[in-house]
């Protein structure tokens, strides 16, 4: 699935759309350039699971936190791991195996041999960067020039399940 995002709110909105749908045990895998849009989404979603949304915090420094909501969400954030064994030190294979929170990584693309086999993976990038629907002639009236380009992949049958939904709630 692809989509235009043509702002941050817009942004957070799709990420609020998918987090009506999470439950437990799904992972959304984030990947995207400094900026693209990872923690609006991550926000959005959250809230979208229940979450106040000012309470999501990007978890670069502390690198994982958990909210309470219709559904636990954990936010995790890869971008300061800088080798494999640090994931391990974290516990990371018991946080993507919970089934009783949907997991949010940002830079899941750092280490994507660590993700399970089933997750939603959603790349983001810039307007310039030519993403859906970005940095085209169609783009549409109303870009303010903070778009973004929004390509959802599902890997595994309850990720295809997830996109799905989302894709219909468009």
């Amino acid at each position: 699935m692809e989509r235009w995002l043509a702002d941050a709110e817009a942004t957070a909105a799709a990420g609020h759309a998918l987090g009506r749908l999470v439950a437990g045990g799904d992972v959304i895998a984030l990947v995207g350039d400094l900026g693209a849009g990872k923690t609006s989404f991550a926000r959005g979603l959250a809230a979208g699971a229940g979450v106040p949304a000012e309470d999501v915090q990007s978890p670069t420094f502390a690198l994982v936190h958990e909210y309470a909501g219709r559904v636990a969400v954990v936010h995790a954030d890869l971008y300061r791991i800088e080798r494999e064994r640090e994931l391990d030190e974290l516990g990371w294979d018991d946080v993507v195996a919970r089934r009783d929170a949907a997991v949010v990584v940002e830079w899941a693309d750092r280490f994507p041999g660590r993700l399970p086999a089933d997750h939603l993976a959603i790349t983001l990038v810039h307007a310039d960067d030519g993403g859906a629907g970005g940095g085209s002639a169609d783009v549409g009236a109303g870009d303010d020039g903070d778009g973004r380009g929004l390509t959802a992949v599902a890997h595994g049958p309850r990720a295809a399940a997830l996109l799905a939904a989302w894709a219909r709630t468009a």
